[in-house]
C-alpha cells in the first residue's frame, strides 16, 4: 500500500482550542461529548493542514490549496502536538464504551509516537526514489474528480502553487544535507532523473494535463478552452520550471553529498532511529536480532512448502523447478494488457468466494489499472490506493506493467488477493464504512495490521478453493517467502551493516524472480526502513490468534466471525488486537454456556 508521504506530512495531529490541562467535566454524558467534539476538532484541523490528503478523501473544502511544509508550520505543529496530547490526557474515561475509551487511548498512543518521531527530523529527508513531491504529486492527479468548473480552478490554483512546495522541500533537504540526514547517493541520482525526466516533458503530455482528456459534458466549450489554456499555461510557466529546478538542485547540490552506506545505522541516532522505526511498525517490542532470527526460520519453513509444490509438479526438488521457471515461456506476461487482465480475473472469483469466510462485505468497488508510466522503474510489482468513503472513486489497484515480457506470472494471483479483496481493499473499505468510528479510525493506517493483513489474505485463497493451479500455488509460497526475506534483510540492511549486494544475493538464493524486481526491492528497504517487516509480523499474529480461538472454541469457531471481529473496529496496533480477539473469544464461550434461550 502506497503512503502519500508529502500529504501526510509529519502526521502530527494537532489542534487549538480549550486552555490544555483544562479540568474534566465529572459527568459522564459531558466528558463523552468533550472526547467527541475533540476528536471531530482534530480531524477538520487534519484536513485543513493536510489538503491534498483531505482531496484524496473527496473532502474538496481546500482543493486549491498546497501544504505548507514550511520550518516554521513545522515546528508549530509539533507545539500543537504537545498542546494536544495534554488535552487528550486530561479527559477522564471511565465508565465509558469500550470503543470511545479506545478512542482516547489510540490517539493518545498516536501523540505521544508523533512527538518521539519527531527528535528524528524524518522531515528533514522529505525525498526519495519512491516518495516524495516529484513523485506525489503527478500520482494525485489520478486521484482526484473533475466534474465541475470549480474542480479545474482549483488545479490550476495548486499547479501554480507547486513552485512553493519544491522550494520548501529543498530547504528542508539542505538542512538535512547539513545535518548529515541524507538518503545513499546513488539512490539520489535515481531522483534527479526522475524529476529531468517530467521537467523535459511537453507540457500537454504531462501526467498534469490528463484532467483535460476528461471534461464531463456539463463543462461548456468556452469554458473547457479557457480551463485548457490556463492550465496549460500553469504547467509551462510554474510546474516544469520548478521540476527543473529541483532536477538540478538534486543533480548538483544534493546528491554529490549522498551517504555511501545503505544502511540507516549510518545516519545520526542511527541503532535509535532504526529501533524506533521496528518498533512503530510491527507494533511489538521485538528486537532487530529477534526479527531477523525469525525470518530466518520463516525462510526454512516457506522453502518445505515449497519443494512439496515442486514435487506435485513433477520435480524431484526445489532446485529443479526454479531453473525451470525462468526458461519456461507459458509462464511469463505477453503484453501489458495480460497482466491487467490476470489481476482482473483473480479479482473477480476471489469476489464471488468472499461469503465463505465473511460476513461483512464492502460496498466499495475496486479497479485494476497500470501504474503511471513516469514512475514505472522505481514502482512495486503492485499497490493499493484506496477510494474515497462516499465511494465517489473506487479503490485502485495499481499494477506495474513495464517490461511486461520479464515478469513472471506465477504470483499474480497471490498479489491480487494481497491488493484487493479479501486483502486491502476488503480492509480499508470496509474500515471507513464502519459508521461507529471517528475518522481518525476509519482511516487508521498501522503498518504491521494492514500489510499483516493483506498478507494473511493471500492464504485465504486456498481456504475458499482457488490456487487451482499448481504453479500458482508455487507464485503463493515465493511471494510469501519474499516476505519473509524482507525480515531477513531489513535487519541485515539496518542492524547488521549488511551490504546492498548481500540482500540481492540472498534474494536470489531463495526465490526465482526478474531482476528488477530484486533491485527495486533492495532500494526500497534501504530507503523505507521497518517497513517491509510490518507484513510478516502482522501477518503471523493474525495466524496466531486465529488458531488461539479455534483451540479455545473448538466446534463453536466460526471463520466468518472470526474475520468479522478482526475487521469490525479499523486497523488497530497488535497488542489492542490481540486484547479484542481475546475478549471477542470470552464472549463466545459465554454465549455458548448459557445455550439456547
Amino acid at each position: 500500500m502506497r503512503c502519500f508521504s508529502i500529504f501526510l506530512g509529519t502526521s502530527l495531529l494537532t489542534l487549538a482550542g480549550l486552555a490544555a490541562g483544562a479540568p474534566a467535566p465529572s459527568d459522564l454524558d459531558a466528558r463523552r461529548r468533550v472526547l467527541s467534539d475533540l476528536m471531530g476538532e482534530q480531524w477538520e484541523y487534519t484536513l485543513s493542514t493536510k489538503p491534498e490528503y483531505a482531496s484524496i478523501l473527496g473532502d474538496k473544502r481546500w482543493n486549491d490549496r498546497v501544504r505548507d511544509f514550511s520550518q516554521k508550520r513545522i515546528e508549530a505543529n509539533i507545539a500543537k502536538t504537545r498542546e494536544f496530547l495534554s488535552r487528550f490526557e486530561a479527559i477522564d474515561t471511565t465508565g465509558f464504551p469500550e470503543q470511545e475509551a479506545l478512542n482516547k487511548t489510540l490517539m493518545v498512543r498516536q501523540l505521544r509516537q508523533d512527538l518521539e518521531a519527531a527528535r528524528f527530523k524524518d522531515w528533514e529527508m522529505p525525498v526519495t526514489q519512491v516518495n516524495g513531491v516529484h513523485i506525489d504529486y503527478p500520482q494525485l492527479v489520478s486521484l482526484l474528480s473533475f466534474v465541475s468548473v470549480k474542480d479545474y480552478e482549483d488545479f490550476i490554483s495548486r499547479m501554480k502553487q507547486l513552485p512553493r512546495l519544491f522550494d520548501e522541500t529543498m530547504i528542508q533537504m539542505g538542512r538535512g544535507r547539513a545535518e548529515g540526514l541524507i538518503p545513499p547517493k546513488f539512490l539520489l541520482e535515481k531522483v534527479a532523473a526522475q524529476a529531468e525526466g517530467i521537467a523535459r516533458m511537453d507540457p500537454e503530455k504531462t501526467p498534469f494535463a490528463e484532467p483535460l482528456g476528461k471534461f464531463p459534458e456539463s463543462i461548456s466549450k468556452p469554458d473547457r478552452e479557457r480551463l485548457q489554456h490556463e492550465l496549460i499555461a500553469a504547467i509551462q510557466d510554474s510546474v516544469l520550471p520548478a521540476y527543473e529546478r529541483f532536477a538540478r538542485f538534486v543533480k548538483e547540490e544534493y546528491a554529490p553529498h549522498g551517504r555511501t552506506e545503505v544502511g540507516v545505522w549510518a545516519l545520526p541516532d542511527g541503532v535509535a532511529r532504526y529501533e524506533f522505526a521496528v518498533r512503530t511498525q510491527t507494533t511489538s517490542n521485538m528486537t532487530p536480532e529477534e526479527i531477523h532470527q525469525l525470518g530466518l526460520r520463516e525462510v526454512a519453513r516457506i522453502e518445505g512448502e515449497m519443494t512439496k509444490t515442486a514435487r506435485t509438479l513433477g520435480y524431484s526438488d526445489l532446485k529443479s523447478l526454479k531453473a525451470s521457471l525462468a526458461k519456461n515461456p507459458s509462464l511469463h506476461a505477453k503484453s501489458r494488457e495480460q497482466i491487467l487482465e490476470l489481476y482482473r480475473g483473480c479479482v473477480e472469483q476471489m469476489q464471488a468466494r468472499l461469503p465463505m469466510a465473511f460476513g461483512r462485505l464492502p460496498k466499495a468497488k475496486v479497479e485494476v489499472m497500470a501504474v503511471e508510466p513516469f514512475r514505472e522503474k522505481e514502482a512495486p510489482g503492485a499497490e493499493y490506493i484506496e477510494g474515497t468513503p462516499d465511494g465517489s472513486r473506487p479503490g485502485h489497484i495499481m499494477v506495474n506493467t513495464g517490461s511486461p515480457e520479464s515478469r513472471m506470472t506465477i504470483a499474480m494471483e497471490s498479489t491480487a488477493y494481497h491488493e484487493g479483496v479479501p486483502g486491502h481493499h476488503m480492509q480499508i473499505s470496509i474500515a471507513q464504512e464502519l459508521p461507529t468510528l471517528p475518522p481518525f479510525r476509519q482511516h487508521a493506517f498501522y503498518n504491521a495490521f494492514t500489510e499483516g493483513w493483506a498478507l494473511y489474505s493471500e492464504e485465504l485463497g486456498f481456504d475458499v478453493g482457488l490456487f487451482k493451479d499448481p504453479y500458482s500455488a508455487y507464485g503463493h509460497w515465493q511471494a510469501e517467502m519474499g516476505r519473509a526475506i524482507r525480515l531477513v534483510v531489513d535487519t541485515g540492511l539496518h542492524h547488521k551493516h549488511w551490504s546492498r549486494q548481500q540482500v540481492v544475493d540472498f534474494f536470489h538464493a531463495h526465490v526465482v524472480v526478474n531482476e528488477g524486481f530484486v533491485q527495486s526491492e533492495t532500494d526500497r528497504y534501504i530507503v523505507w526502513p521497518g517497513q517491509a517487516l510490518g507484513y510478516k509480523i502482522g501477518q503471523l499474529k493474525i495466524l496466531e490468534l486465529r488458531e488461539h480461538a479455534k483451540k479455545e472454541l473448538g466446534a463453536r469457531f466460526d471463520i466468518r466471525k472470526f474475520h468479522d471481529e478482526v475487521l469490525d473496529a479499523g486497523a488497530l496496533p497488535l497488542d489492542v488486537l490481540e486484547a479484542r480477539i481475546s475478549r471477542w473469544i470470552a464472549a463466545q464461550k459465554s454465549l455458548a454456556s448459557e445455550g439456547p434461550q
